[in-house]
């Protein structure tokens, strides 16, 4: 016979546990279950810091046992279907599973297979990147010695937009640290079109790129690497271009191999890898069908119910939501889908609580410093009233640094995954 719950919940990262965490604070009584493969938990925010040399990795890693929940029963599988008219949810190993409510929230999956090249560059070691190595950036920091360092992002959407321009800022500090940065170009190579959308930090970002030298490169689409020459070719991708120039004894080497494809030679190379909403759920009528947000949950923008299903909700990186995929926005995203949920359960009737698109990057900007870059929907700037009231978080800032170190961490494990922050 088919398990049936109350409420199924799939995923068990940041969004998964936390729901869970607060739909038991407001209700022991409800019988909830979590699919949730993974025996580890980890605090990826953290993996910038690692792969800097400034935070150990084991740090970031606990028991996912530890934070199941009381009371919910935890499903050690991964799901493979989901059927929203069925109601219930297929599994590898453990069968279908029933649900008269659903939260999915399984995150993104790593997709380096599409950016050719990718997949070799990282098994022979010669790419980095703290979206899934943090401790193999920090060795190729430490062996690095001169020649084009670059950072570069996909075109995919990815976790943290800000985390790859976080590293750059660390490594180039770090090679003023070691007396090597005359032998270095930091180049920062982004498909992005400004350093950052928000006006206000972006002031502060586009004045620290000058003033330490980094070279910004918008407009550049990475297309594919090229393992045995270490090069990577972009796309030059500004609206109306249908050529572009590259001046000949430029500093980093660009070359021109097409009409807007440009070549860089790297010594030292960190990327975020391409990301995707993983198979299973591009392939379930719950995801968006066509158009530009193919693949992702279907949710309404603010209540986070789904927008044809209306006992399935979404939350966190695998929902349609146009903010940035990070952990400060499931923590505002967690208690709007919990209550909207429960009215759901108790009226049939969707709540009135609203997620209005918050989202934070604590953009790391040095060691010992950070710009704490706080948002909402259509890039507004939305900061914590009471942390505005004593720093300006969009200057670099000691005190920002501290929070990202212990403050964020400790908020993490203790507060928010036990469904209290």
């Amino acid at each position: 016979m088919m398990e049936h719950y109350q409420i199924v919940i799939i995923g068990g990262g940041t969004a998964g546990i936390t729901v869970a965490a607060q739909l038991m604070r407001k209700d022991k009584s409800l019988k909830i279950a979590i699919i949730e493969p993974s025996e580890k938990h980890y605090y990826q925010p953290a993996w910038t810091l690692v792969g800097a040399g400034t935070f150990d990795f084991k740090d970031t890693e606990r028991e996912e046992a530890d934070y199941i929940p009381k009371g919910v029963t935890w499903i050690k599988d991964k799901a493979s279907t989901i059927d929203p008219k069925s109601n219930k949810v297929g599994t590898e190993n453990s069968g279908d599973v029933g649900y008269d409510y659903l939260v999915v929230a399984p995150g993104l999956v790593m997709r380096p297979d599409l950016l050719p090249g990718l997949p070799e560059a990282m098994e022979k070691g010669i790419v980095c990147s703290n979206y899934t190595d943090p401790e193999h950036t920090w060795e190729t920091l430490k062996n690095f010695k001169g020649g084009n360092a670059v950072f570069t992002q996909p075109t995919t959407p990815i976790k943290c937009g800000g985390a790859p321009q976080k590293i750059m800022y660390l490594a180039e500090d770090y090679f003023r640290k070691e007396g090597i940065r005359d032998k270095v170009n930091v180049i920062f190579a982004t498909p992005g079109t400004v350093i950052f959308g928000v006006p206000d930090f972006a002031r502060t970002l586009n004045k620290i790129i000058h003033d330490r030298d980094i070279i910004f490169k918008p407009f550049y689409a990475p297309v594919r690497i090229d393992v045995e020459n270490q090069d990577i070719y972009f796309q030059y991708s500004k609206p109306g271009e249908s050529n572009c120039t590259v001046m000949e004894g430029n500093i980093i080497g660009e070359e021109l191999t097409g009409a807007t494809e440009i070549k860089i030679h790297f010594d030292m190379l960190h990327l975020a890898p391409p990301q995707a909403a993983p198979q299973f759920i591009q392939d379930s009528e719950i995801s968006i069908q066509e158009g530009p947000g193919k693949g992702w949950v279907d949710v309404d923008i603010h209540t986070l119910q789904h927008k044809r299903f209306p006992n399935v909700f979404s939350l966190g990186d695998v929902a349609h939501l146009p903010t940035a995929k990070t952990g400060a926005a499931i923590r505002k995203q967690a208690p709007v889908l919990v209550e909207n949920l429960l009215k759901l359960m108790k009226t049939h009737q969707v709540g009135h609580e609203s997620y209005e698109g918050y989202s934070s990057c604590p953009l790391v900007t040095g060691y010992g410093k950070m710009v704490l870059a706080e948002f909402k929907y259509d890039n507004v700037r939305d900061s914590d009233p009471l942390i505005s009231k004593f720093v300006d978080t969009s200057k670099e800032q000691y005190s920002m640094w501290l929070l990202k170190k212990y403050g964020l961490p400790f908020m993490y494990w203790n507060l928010m995954l036990r469904g209290k922050a």
